[in-house]
């Protein structure tokens, strides 16, 4: 699967209307490319859930409904130091005042990458689906922890490679579904790991399924909700959050304005 293990995801919501644009400007121009001169920080991109994507979002629940952004960073090894450094790494630039403080992390931390997959039409391997450009994702992020269940008594945790569990089977079969819709390029899918239970950040027990698009998002969506939805337009109980991001282009920060 390439030299990418983990990916880090920040669900973000921008609790002032009025600091969307200093949010971007501090992102993008400083905090992005802070991270990576760290060993192991391979990509790093973010997108934003615009008013119609929000509007166009097949399962919308808490604590997801109310994010505005999406980062990922993919990282390679050494993951444990790397997870370190860009743990401590955020400390030192929030001391030192370069952080925003009108954000809230809806859902952040590290999952181990599980699967790759590349539509044949693209022609580049899987591994390079996120170096491709893009003009967004649709994301599909499960809950996969039955009601009431502790952190070790989890019924489907992924099993081994060679004896997938209910939770890699699902997955699968979802990604398959995704991946032959007009406009998706290629699907990433993320599993949290109880290897990385102990650090800071509380991702739950989820897969974060990422559908890299070079279709324009708001007209891919729609085959793509039909995916999650079924036929009867009923998601799967596990699904939290299913809904597209638009790519976002530098100094081009105004989709909230009217908001503000």
């Amino acid at each position: 699967m390439g030299k990418v293990r983990v990916g880090f995801f920040s669900f973000t919501e921008i609790t002032d209307p009025a600091e969307h644009l200093a949010y971007n400007e501090w992102h993008q121009l400083d905090h992005l490319p802070e991270q990576f001169p760290l060993d192991g920080v391979v990509y790093g991109q973010r997108w934003v859930s615009t008013p119609a994507c929000r509007r166009a979002r097949a399962v919308d629940g808490p604590p997801l409904d109310s994010v505005h952004y999406l980062t990922l960073y993919l990282m390679a090894e050494p993951v444990d130091r790397t997870l370190e450094e860009f743990g401590a790494l955020g400390d030192e630039l929030r001391s030192v005042g370069r952080f925003h403080e009108h954000r809230r992390a809806r859902l952040s931390g590290p999952f181990t990458l599980a699967a790759t997959a590349a539509a044949p039409r693209v022609l580049v391997s899987a591994p390079a689906v996120p170096y491709r450009p893009n003009r967004g994702v649709y994301v599909v992020v499960r809950d996969l922890a039955p009601a009431g269940a502790g952190p070790t008594d989890i019924a489907d945790r992924p099993g081994p490679a060679d004896r997938p569990g209910p939770a890699d089977r699902f997955e699968g079969a979802l990604a398959a579904r995704l991946l032959g819709a007009p406009g998706v390029a290629g699907v990433w899918t993320f599993v949290s790991d109880p290897r990385f239970d102990d650090l800071r950040w509380r991702p739950g027990h989820r897969s974060i399924t990422v559908c890299y698009l070079d279709g324009e998002p708001l007209d891919v969506t729609p085959a793509l909700d039909e995916v999650v939805l079924g036929p009867e337009r009923r998601p799967d109980k596990s699904v939290e959050f299913a809904g597209p991001f638009e790519t976002i282009t530098p100094w081009r920060w105004d989709w909230f304005e009217a908001d503000a």
